[in-house]
């Protein structure tokens, strides 16, 4: 008789797992995936301690703000391929703004690729991962794998988001690095990111199933142009100058750069210090595109209540990496500094992240795909290499990892010959310079962040401090990688 009734239930039984896994994503939360590009993050805000961000402040008071987040490498297509893959730029191979993950991992299935792969309609629209930027490697950088649907709004050189004179004839080439001007958000890219994240809203509320939504928005990356009213937002003379103005005190010659992507820049000297006036002026432009970003994610995420899917969605903001407006000397990203490696990022989970939280333990940008993966109760990312932030997302003072680590090398752009590694703990940040030819250690330096927030004086040399030092060491032994 059981056999019978055995033989009867089989078929049924056999067909069980895909009628659950078919039925699974649709009660799947959704996510909304926002990125910035240079978006640092200083004394708990958002760019700037003046920045005026609104609209961030509100998600972050509804879900948790991870505090010591950092990139894994301060430039775009390195940080961005990790987050993407959940993987670090050395196992990518991915150290400048011209190599695809891809020809290192042609099968690698990236975040959106894996939401992808379960039942999620994946959209990208804006910067999400590099922009093509003139570079023709054999895959093409908005990674049409990824995504659904073509993606949008995804490639293209920054200094193109310009509002061109009347005159068609006017050169159609990197100008100023600056522009106010009395126009409406749609005028620049993010307003139209803005418009076309808010329309997919409204049509993947309409659709069975659930959305994993990319928006990435290019701002407040150069050129620091945002329409006047965000400008009207701060007073120019009453902004605060770079502090600190020098680079930290005994840090070596490798510890900077030149500032070759502002010095690209109509207007800009092509050496030495800034004049006064045009450090304010940068420092103001800056700060409203932080405010001009952050009315953009505004309206998206205003979309999201009014559709009434704020409950049901994930909302995740990140920024690939931190930038310098004048401390240490420094212009642009692309060092190991904390104001280049720290980085904002905010988590709303609704049911899962404590509202309001914020998350001191250490994280890393290359956590976000398993996070996500586990909130959404997808299978494990084979092969990513960060840690779930569930447990700080239950609990904000959950422990974070020991170690977060960032990278760089110089020169910053073009063949590389040496490579500084970083690593951050909870009290320190510890640097390695070495040749990339002989692995030579050229430099180290050591800055301790209980006395010195700022990093105004490399401790490496200092004796007492021999023992740290050999700790850091010995991490970053066990950690490394070759690089041919």
């Amino acid at each position: 008789m059981f056999r019978r009734v055995l033989t009867a239930l089989l078929p049924a039984l056999l067909a069980l797992p895909a009628i659950v896994a078919s039925a699974a994503p649709a009660s799947r939360p959704n996510v909304l995936f926002i990125a910035a590009d240079d978006l640092r993050t200083d004394l708990g805000a958002y760019g700037h301690p003046e920045a005026r961000t609104p609209h961030l402040d509100a998600l972050a008071g509804r879900g948790v703000r991870f505090t010591r987040a950092y990139c894994q490498q301060a430039v775009c297509n390195p940080s961005r391929a990790s987050v993407l893959t959940g993987r670090r730029p050395d196992t990518l191979r991915v150290w400048d703004l011209r190599r695809h993950f891809r020809e290192t991992l042609p099968d690698v299935v990236t975040l959106p690729q894996h939401f992808r792969l379960h039942g999620y309609t994946a959209v990208g629209l804006g910067k999400l991962f590099h922009n093509e930027s003139g570079a023709k490697p054999p895959f093409p950088f908005s990674d049409p794998p990824s995504w659904s649907e073509p993606p949008r709004f995804a490639d293209g050189p920054h200094w193109a988001d310009w509002v061109w004179p009347a005159d068609a004839t006017a050169p159609r080439a990197k100008g100023a690095a600056v522009q106010c001007l009395d126009v409406p958000d749609e005028a620049y890219l993010d307003g139209r990111i803005a418009a076309a994240a808010v329309a997919r809203l409204r049509e993947l509320a309409a659709r069975p199933g659930p959305f994993f939504l990319g928006v990435g928005f290019w701002k407040p990356h150069l050129p620091f142009n945002a329409p006047r009213r965000y400008w009207d937002l701060y007073d120019r003379a009453r902004l605060a100058p770079p502090a600190p103005a020098t680079a930290p005190a005994d840090a070596p010659a490798l510890a900077g750069h030149p500032g070759a992507e502002l010095r690209g820049y109509a207007g800009i000297p092509k050496e030495g210090p800034l004049p006064p006036a045009l450090v304010a002026e940068l420092r103001h432009g800056y700060l409203a595109c932080v405010s001009f970003l952050d009315a953009q994610v505004g309206r998206v995420l205003g979309e999201l209540g009014r559709l009434g899917l704020a409950e049901r969605t994930i909302v995740v903001f990140w920024s690939d990496h931190g930038f310098h407006l004048g401390e240490h000397a420094l212009w642009g990203k692309t060092s190991n500094y904390e104001l280049d490696a720290r980085v904002p990022l905010l988590i709303a989970a609704p049911g899962v992240a404590r509202a309001g939280g914020a998350a001191p333990g250490l994280a890393e940008l290359l956590d976000l795909y398993p996070t996500l993966a586990e909130l959404c109760a997808l299978p494990p990312p084979a092969g990513t290499e960060g840690r779930s932030l569930v447990p700080q997302l239950r609990d904000p003072a959950a422990p974070g990892a020991r170690f977060a680590a960032s990278q760089h090398p110089r020169p910053s752009y073009g063949q590389a010959t040496h490579l500084g590694r970083a690593l951050r703990d909870d009290r320190h940040r510890y640097v390695e310079w070495r040749e990339l030819a002989t692995g030579a250690l050229a430099a180290r330096e050591l800055y301790d962040h209980a006395a010195d927030p700022a990093e105004t004086r490399n401790l490496a040399a200092e004796s007492a401090l021999a023992p740290v030092v050999a700790t850091f060491a010995a991490e970053l032994a066990a950690r490394a990688t070759p690089i041919p």
